[in-house]
Formats: structure tokens, C-alpha cells, sequence
């Protein structure tokens, strides 16, 4: 598949880029897609979330009342779980949710993702450009003349550009990733993705 070159403009260069097959037009597995997205939205998680137990609430022990002949349950301790500001039944504790993932499923999972969009016709390939200063009016110029603004887009660079990358922050529907950062989750949530000239062989060096 070839793609055309444009610039910042919108315009065409003239120039065209080839998408390698072994890249952006594999047998797309879903499966390896959704293991991608799975571990890298529980690597996110912090698991800090506490509720405190029946050990940890603060309030007196002593045995609120007799034991028979009130007509109801027996109860023990205020701090039962079943009384109002007792402690938590079964609540969440702290804990880890990270889990391993393998290389090749990931990278098997990048490739699918990236073949999907090739057949979407939702690949943009703008020239190599830089910015000189911060300006988020300017960059919302670019991804307008690109024909990718109202919706969710990705910038794919080569390499770190402080001035790309300060300009787009402040957009909800924009983002800005290197080539090595890339994952998953992020191609599968854009709507468009528009990589940078140079970036292109470099992603599929790295695939």
C-alpha cells in the first residue's frame, strides 16, 4: 500500500511512502488487540482504593446489648458490619494489577491494530516538519489542513519535539507519541493517525 505525502498545508508533495504488508497488512488478530489494551489499562490502575474492616474501625467493644430477650438478632460490637458506620464486608484492598505480557503478542496486537487503520483509509502521512515556538493555534492549523480536527487524532514523530508535543497537550482530541511509545491503546483510540514522513520506516524497523 502507498500512501501520498503532504505538508503542513494539505497539500501534496508529490512523494509517496510505501506501508510494508508485514506491518499494515497482516491477518489482524483480535485477540492479541484486546490482551494489548487489557494490560496496558491495568498497568494504569494505581490500586490504592481501602475500605476499612471490622478490625479497623474506631469504637468501643463493649457488648451493646444483652444477649436474649430483646427480640432481635444478637449483636456484639458497633462495629459489626451490618450496623450503619460499621466496617466493610469483603471491601478492596490495595494490590497490583499489573500482569505480563509477551513481546510478540504486543507486537503481533501494534500490527493489527495498524493494519485496521490502513484498511480504515484512517492513515494520514504529513512531511517532516518543526515547530518553532509553542502554539497550539498553529498545530490546530496543521491537523485542520490535514483534514483530521474534530475528532481523535494522533501524531506519530520520530523523535522527541518539546514544541510539537507542548502545543498538543492542551487538546483533548490530539496526542503526540515517538515512535517507541506507541501502543496499542492509543492507535485503537484515535481517530485518524497521521505519522511523520520519517516515522514511518522507523515504526516498521521497529515491527
Amino acid at each position: 500500500m502507498e500512501l501520498i505525502v503532504y505538508n503542513t498545508a494539505g497539500e501534496e508533495t508529490g512523494r509517496k511512502v510505501k506501508l510494508s504488508d508485514s506491518v499494515f497488512g497482516i491477518e489482524p488478530n483480535d485477540h492479541a488487540i484486546y490482551l494489548d489494551v487489557k494490560q496496558h489499562l491495568a498497568n494504569r490502575r494505581q490500586g490504592t482504593h481501602k475500605t476499612r474492616e471490622r478490625s479497623e474501625i474506631s469504637g468501643s467493644t463493649r457488648k451493646i446489648k444483652r444477649q436474649k430477650g430483646t427480640g432481635t438478632a444478637r449483636a456484639g460490637s458497633i462495629k459489626n458490619p451490618l450496623f450503619v458506620g460499621g466496617g466493610r464486608i469483603f471491601g478492596p484492598q490495595p494490590r497490583d494489577y499489573h500482569f505480563k505480557l509477551n513481546k510478540k503478542v504486543k507486537q503481533l496486537a501494534r500490527k493489527s491494530a495498524l493494519t485496521y487503520k490502513a484498511k480504515d483509509n484512517q492513515i494520514v502521512v504529513v512531511e517532516d516538519f518543526v515547530m518553532k515556538e509553542i502554539r497550539t493555534k498553529e498545530y490546530i492549523s496543521i491537523i485542520s489542513n490535514l483534514k483530521v480536527d474534530g475528532e481523535k487524532s494522533l501524531l506519530v514523530v520520530n523523535e522527541p519535539d518539546k514544541n510539537i508535543y507542548l502545543s498538543a497537550r492542551n487538546l483533548n482530541q490530539a496526542k503526540v507519541v515517538t515512535c517507541s511509545e506507541l501502543s496499542t491503546y492509543d492507535i485503537m483510540n484515535s481517530a485518524s493517525i497521521v505519522f511523520m514522513e520519517s516515522s514511518v520506516d522507523n515504526i516498521q524497523k521497529i515491527l
